[in-house]
């Protein structure tokens, strides 16, 4: 079962916030926590918030094992741009654009999805061509 959390008009760049989204994807959510707890980045803490909301959603909405969680995707989507000016001289200004971002965290539990492995057929062997035999063949 997939559940999610939603954080919206967050105030961190959505480039910033999906630096740090992509690292914890496809983690289970204690080892997500962990790793974002010990991020540096600023954005580290909004998606841990959001992350944790989906967990605390799963586990007491829908009464899963907190420790069997997933951390399916972290989808960050661009909000709006609050615009400010910054005043320059000769009455000019240079704009600048603060930008928000909307997070959205989705886990489930591990248990609904089997683990499904990829069997390979063993490849076939390649008949290593003797380069200096070719060599002779084509002198003949």
């Amino acid at each position: 079962m997939q559940v999610q959390a939603t954080a919206k008009w967050v105030r961190v760049p959505p480039r910033k916030a999906r630096l740090v989204a992509e690292v914890v994807q496809g983690m289970p959510v204690t080892e997500a926590l962990s790793v974002l707890s010990f991020m540096t980045q600023a954005a580290a803490d909004d998606v841990g918030k959001v992350v944790r909301s989906a967990a605390a959603n799963a586990e007491n909405n829908f009464n899963l094992d907190r420790d069997r969680l997933q951390l399916l995707r972290v989808d960050v989507d661009g909000g709006p741009i609050i615009k400010r000016f910054r005043p320059r001289a000769r009455g000019s200004s240079y704009s600048i654009f603060k930008r928000t971002c909307h997070l959205r965290a989705v886990v489930e539990d591990n248990l609904d999805r089997p683990t499904r492995q990829r069997a390979r057929a063993p490849r076939p062997a390649v008949a290593a061509s003797d380069p200096a035999a070719s060599v002779d063949d084509e002198e003949e």
